[in-house]
């Protein structure tokens, strides 16, 4: 992904802009792996393989988020990793 996108995205639930970035992998200009935070409505969005995934609840997989989770929890804020929507660990 790259961080100009971030001028342009939104949480696809409340609207609300600009969400948060961490970043977990980079290469060269482009974020592989990180995380998109709305501090609205404490959502998190994955950023793997340099897409963010911006899904609505229902369209999301708990088994993906999870599996985000534990792969980045050292790294992820606590609110993330033990309060984020749609699960948390």
């Amino acid at each position: 992904m790259q961080r100009r996108l971030l001028d342009i995205l939104a949480c696809p639930i409340d609207k609300h802009y600009p969400l948060e970035l961490m970043e977990f992998a980079l290469k060269e200009d482009l974020i592989v792996d990180g995380v998109l935070i709305c501090s609205e409505c404490g959502r998190y969005y994955p950023i793997v393989d340099e897409i963010p995934v911006m899904l609505p609840d229902n369209l999301r997989t708990k088994k993906d988020d999870i599996a985000f989770l534990e792969k980045w929890k050292e790294k992820l804020p606590e609110k993330v990793v033990h309060g984020g929507k749609p699960w948390s660990l």
